[in-house]
């Protein structure tokens, strides 16, 4: 999946409380889909991306079995930002697709808490959680965004080009070694009809 902008510093989060995803966090995370596709600036409504399915298949019908993800809540307990992982079927890609095993990542964090760390926090535990299950992850990075900087410095490679975005891949210990990046000849569409941008928005 793509991610956001991530302003990231390497200060640990600010007053931020990390906890797993569940099911009641549905609607939080396409509020964070929201916000990932939204990167730059606004193009999109939650309506449009939810009522285009290769955006909402990110967060249709959550959790689904494999998924996992994880939830950063500020002091009064308010959620800020999320991240969490989905594999997809060779026939419905997601934007960062490299596998059918290979869980795609989102990122993002609210406006008005991004550069406090928090993005950062929650890529790392979404990776330790990559890690315990013995997956890679995979993620869809637009061009220009400054996300691609918190990607690169934990790890995370280029493997592919489509459009203008940068398809990324972090390889695991103990996960498959036979994988072959992937990337498909048609671009799902946008709900007005042109290619789509890559989600992204981290902090």
């Amino acid at each position: 999946m793509r991610t956001g902008p991530a302003t990231e510093t390497d200060r640990p989060a600010d007053r931020a409380r990390l906890r797993p995803a569940t099911a009641a966090d549905a609607g939080f995370l396409a509020e964070v889909l929201l916000e990932a596709f939204n990167w730059a600036q606004p193009r999109f409504t939650l309506e449009e991306i939810l009522r285009t399915p290769s955006i909402a298949h990110y967060v249709t019908d959550w959790p689904r079995p494999g998924d996992f993800g994880v939830v950063a809540e500020d002091g009064p307990g308010r959620p800020v930002g999320a991240a969490w992982a989905r594999t997809f079927p060779a026939d419905d890609p997601g934007y960062g697709h490299v596998d059918p095993l290979v869980p795609e990542l989102t990122l993002g964090v609210l406006p008005g808490h991004r550069g406090r760390g928090i993005g950062g926090a929650l890529l790392d535990t979404l990776v330790a959680q990559a890690a315990r299950a013995r997956v890679d992850l995979s993620l869809s990075v637009e061009d220009g965004n400054p996300a691609v900087r918190l990607y690169a410095a934990r790890g995370f490679v280029t493997v592919g080009r489509e459009g203008n975005s940068d398809t990324m891949l972090l390889r695991l210990p103990g996960t498959p070694t036979d994988l072959t990046a992937t990337t498909h000849d048609e671009r799902p569409r946008t709900p007005t009809g042109g290619a789509h941008p890559a989600p992204s928005a981290g902090g």
